[in-house]
């Protein structure tokens, strides 16, 4: 949006700029080459045919525009801008006047110094929607648990197979629920090896995730631990020595994955929430957590491998878990589906992934049995249900 003021009622100090206008005018743009521009705005657009064409009916025949049309629209902004933009002299040419020359004048240096910026976007724009265009291409919405492997996986499967995954980042738990409500095509999540009966991963997960409904889809294993500073100053080796030495804990949100895998190795260790100091405090992914761990801001927090690396933490590994993609089974077979599942089992991928800090492949993209991964249901019993 630009910010225009009206003269004497401009005061300084603004976030316009200099000047703080009291009255405000949003400019609306669209991008496009008319005119020799990137992006266009119709009030310049007008200004520039009635300078070029020196005469109402001229502008609007360059516009493919009414005479009315023009007309109505100078006069309206004239009068929302509090200023004249046009010179009217009988049996003379149109002028613009000095402040619709002064308009038209920003504008075009607006245009010359954005220029680069604004033919980037355009450029990236472009090369999204042509996606829509080209029949050999799929995309696949994806929620997610943040996990910088699927930031690769998307880099990846541009490239390799025309394959453009569209990953919303969000909790395990928030991932699965949009895919529930068809928000999504696949969703991913993570838990602890076979989490048994009883666990917390059972009590969260199980509730979301129906046999039969749901396919898991195999993915990669990944290396949790805590994230400390280079050299580990405080010889921080496990949640117990983090709880008796008072460090200062960073956490994950409610409804990730690695704040329910917290929770369920404190209950393992036999610690409560509060043993933890700073358990309330949260950051957003795993790169924020390594981040204030790198900052100083708190001492450690728990994570993936190649978060800290990226970060030149330390890492303590703590223990492999397995991270899933989930889908319906009525979309396991539809091409975008089937292209991950093979882009996934292809040598180019597992090559790339070995090299991500903390990652090994895990039956990539082969449909799982839900009862071994995730032994919560007696399906024997499900089956003697059904049939009754």
């Amino acid at each position: 949006m630009f910010c225009i003021g009206r003269g004497a009622e401009a005061q300084a100090g603004g976030p316009c700029g200099i000047l703080r206008p009291v009255h405000q005018i949003e400019l609306s743009y669209a991008l496009g080459r008319r005119s020799g521009a990137l992006i266009r705005n119709p009030l310049m657009e007008l200004l520039l045919a009635v300078r070029e064409s020196g005469s109402i009916s001229g502008a609007a025949r360059t516009l493919g525009l009414s005479y009315r049309h023009v007309w109505g629209e100078l006069k309206r902004w004239e009068a929302e801008l509090a200023h004249p933009l046009i010179i009217w002299e009988r049996g003379q040419r149109a002028q613009l006047s000095p402040f619709g020359d002064k308009l038209l004048w920003a504008e075009r240096q607006a245009q010359a110094r954005l220029a680069a910026q604004i033919g980037a976007l355009q450029a990236d724009l472009e090369r999204a929607f042509a996606v829509a265009f080209d029949d050999q291409s799929q995309v696949l919405t994806l929620y997610a648990s943040h996990d910088d492997a699927l930031v690769a996986l998307r880099e990846h499967a541009a490239g390799a197979a025309r394959l453009h995954l569209d990953i919303r980042f969000t909790g395990s738990v928030d991932a699965i629920r949009a895919l529930n409500e068809g928000r999504c095509s696949m969703a991913g999540f993570h838990t602890r090896q076979s989490p048994g009966p009883g666990s917390l991963a059972q009590r969260t997960y199980q509730p979301l995730l129906q046999p039969g409904r749901h396919k898991i889809i195999g993915f990669a294993r990944r290396t949790q631990g805590l994230m400390v500073a280079r050299g580990n100053p405080l010889a921080l080796h496990s949640l117990q020595e983090v709880a008796a030495a008072g460090a200062r804990f960073v956490n994950r949100p409610l409804g990730s994955g690695t704040r329910l895998l917290l929770d369920e190795l404190l209950q393992i260790a036999g610690l409560a929430e509060a043993s933890l100091v700073g358990y309330d405090a949260v950051e957003p992914s795993h790169a924020a957590v390594a981040q204030a761990v790198a900052s100083g801001a708190a001492d450690v927090g728990l994570g993936i491998e190649a978060a800290a690396r990226a970060r030149g933490l330390d890492f303590v590994a703590l223990l492999e878990e397995d991270y899933h993609l989930v889908c319906l089974k009525s979309s396991l077979e539809q091409p975008a589906t089937l292209a991950l599942r093979g882009l996934l089992g292809g040598d180019e991928w597992a090559t790339r992934l070995a090299q991500l800090p903390g990652y090994t492949p895990w039956n990539p993209g082969q449909v799982q049995a839900m009862g071994k991964l995730l032994p919560w249901w007696d399906f024997s019993r499900l089956k003697h249900k059904k049939g009754r």
